[in-house]
């Protein structure tokens, strides 16, 4: 992969806890002459629901992603659905790296089903996330539903940008998660799109 010409990161974290690297790509700028190279999703996280959700919001982003993560699920899940969801962020905030000549806000709304969710995002520089995920059930696969609002805020901290993540109706836990990384995926698509300038999308000419 020619990392020059693409938004490219890699970023590698260990801890007592996890063993994590990462590479992402974000979709390139439109004035390159060299042809995009084929979009390309590779997770291993062994968490069988958090890999689909990851695979999803990658897929609907544009993104070609290489997650690898050998974590302590002898435990629980937390540690490696936190620590994949923090490195993520990071990659993601080098990979975009000055966030100049792109609309910063995006906003979706994806279905699945009979599940409807809306994802708002602005890559502001400035970390917070609002998630309203109600779920019926503790798990879905071997993921507990309560770490899904917790991948979804520790990536939008580590990433340095705010989302609102709001599942607006649903009856069925897994369709309301994924109806919520796709929508995700499809305002962070929007958000970093490039608008044609070169200037940063701020009155403070900084984000």
């Amino acid at each position: 992969m020619d990392t020059d010409t693409y938004r490219y990161a890699e970023v590698e974290r260990k801890t007592n806890e996890t063993s994590i690297s990462v590479s992402l790509r974000l979709p390139s700028y439109p004035t390159q002459s060299s042809e995009t190279p084929e979009q390309v999703i590779s997770i291993s996280t062994g968490i069988g629901f958090l890999d689909h959700m990851y695979h999803a919001l990658a897929k609907h982003s544009k993104w070609s992603l290489d997650l690898k993560c050998v974590g302590d699920l002898e435990i629980d899940d937390h540690h490696t659905a936190e620590d994949t969801a923090i490195a993520l962020g990071m990659a993601f905030k080098k990979a975009l790296g000055e966030p100049r000549g792109i609309k910063r806000f995006g906003t979706a709304y994806c279905p699945l089903d009979e599940s409807l969710s809306r994802a708002v995002v602005d890559i502001s520089g400035r970390p917070y996330a609002f998630i309203n995920i109600p779920f019926k059930r503790d798990m879905v696969g071997s993921l507990s539903t309560e770490m899904i609002p917790h991948v979804l805020s520790s990536f939008a901290t580590s990433a340095h940008i705010t989302i609102h993540v709001d599942n607006i109706r649903g009856e069925n836990d897994h369709h309301k998660a994924e109806s919520a990384f796709k929508a995700l995926a499809v305002a962070l698509r929007e958000a970093t799109s490039f608008t044609g300038d070169s200037d940063v999308p701020s009155t403070k000419g900084v984000l």
